[in-house]
């Protein structure tokens, strides 16, 4: 099946989605702030500019859509029916560059974790998860 927009509305289309302070990373940023923790966002000094980042922690955390991300969740194992081949590419370079970024925050002692999108529907998990990651 071919894409069903043209190559400008796709670019429409993929400018609404946001790179920044999307919906999932705001409820991880509530959450944490629940927890009374301090934490800076997006820090570009940082290989691949982290989400939410702790630095007196050393803990750099990612919010990955699962889709975009490859997850093996259901929404992220699902293959796309409009251009594959393209999204298939897409998300592959994705966790390649995923891998090697966390290799690079490893390399210099930070500690990278990845919330996926379909871990954050649960919000009392959330806040365990991010409790056993505070040491806590």
């Amino acid at each position: 099946m071919s894409d069903p927009f043209t190559p400008e509305e796709r670019s429409a289309v993929m400018r609404r989605v946001p790179a920044k302070g999307s919906s999932a990373e705001m409820k991880v940023r509530k959450a944490l702030t629940a927890l009374g923790v301090r934490y800076r966002l997006h820090r570009k000094n940082l290989p691949g500019s982290p989400d939410i980042v702790m630095p007196g922690r050393k803990l750099a955390l990612f919010v990955h859509g699962c889709f975009w991300h490859g997850h093996d969740c259901r929404r992220g194992a699902r293959p796309p029916k409009a251009n594959a081949d393209y999204w298939a590419g897409k998300i592959g370079r994705n966790r390649v560059r995923d891998t090697r970024v966390q290799a690079e925050l490893l390399a210099s002692d930070w500690r990278p974790e990845v919330l996926w999108e379909c871990e954050l529907k649960d919000a009392a998990a959330l806040t365990e998860r991010l409790k056993e990651m505070l040491g806590r």
